[in-house]
């Protein structure tokens, strides 16, 4: 998939959620290092989102949380069964990511799949290959997959109606998070990638 191709389907993404809730707090702009960078629709402290996590990447090894966040880092949760929403988010962040490498920025985008029981390494290879050549893919067993997305306070629930092609409802937020800092902004769905990099450059540019 082309960058145009990428573009288009960002293009056509809806705003909107799928599951899950916005947290907004409130800071005082003297308290946060970030304050220039963040729009103040979501997010506020950050610092409560994030944690430790082990997972599968799409090579099939094992990982951390400490060897995928080496830097910025953008961060995904979703499965690649999706109809449509993760497609398009994932263009989205992809794109931006694009953008941000024209600039000289070097950000990791992450897809981390709440889908174990059918999100194998190789799709997720496939899928994130037709994205962006960084994008990793992660999975894990339920457990892991689970822990993981309560340390980020994402919401999924499988539509257990027996039917091989069941769907997943799931939050539709991106995390931005630093090694050290961890998560330091939330991204919703209404963002553009042209948005998204200028955002993602200035906390690159604050660290």
């Amino acid at each position: 998939m082309n960058r145009i191709a990428l573009a288009t389907i960002a293009a056509l993404a809806l705003a909107g959620f799928v599951g899950g809730g916005l947290y907004v707090i409130q800071k005082g702009p003297g308290d946060d290092r970030f304050a220039q960078c963040r729009s103040g629709r979501i997010g506020g402290d950050p610092a409560h989102l994030g944690g430790p996590f082990t997972l599968i990447d799409q090579t099939g090894a094992t990982v951390t949380d400490g060897d995928v966040i080496t830097g910025p880092t953008l961060i995904y949760f979703g499965y690649t069964f999706c109809p449509d929403v993760c497609p398009l988010d994932n263009a989205r962040n992809a794109e931006a990511v694009y953008l941000l490498d024209e600039r000289g920025y070097q950000v990791l985008p992450v897809f981390i799949s709440v889908d174990p029981e059918r999100d194998t390494p190789e799709l997720l290879a496939e899928f994130t290959g037709y994205m962006h050549p960084r994008m990793l893919g992660l999975t894990g067993t339920p457990e892991q997959v689970r822990a993981a997305s309560r340390a980020y306070r994402t919401f999924y629930s499988v539509q257990d109606t027996g039917d091989p092609y069941y769907l997943i409802d799931h939050s539709t937020f991106t995390y931005l998070a630093f090694p050290g800092l961890g998560v330091v902004e939330v991204f919703g769905r209404d963002m553009t990638p042209e948005e998204m990099a200028d955002r993602v450059a200035c906390f690159v540019d604050s660290v």
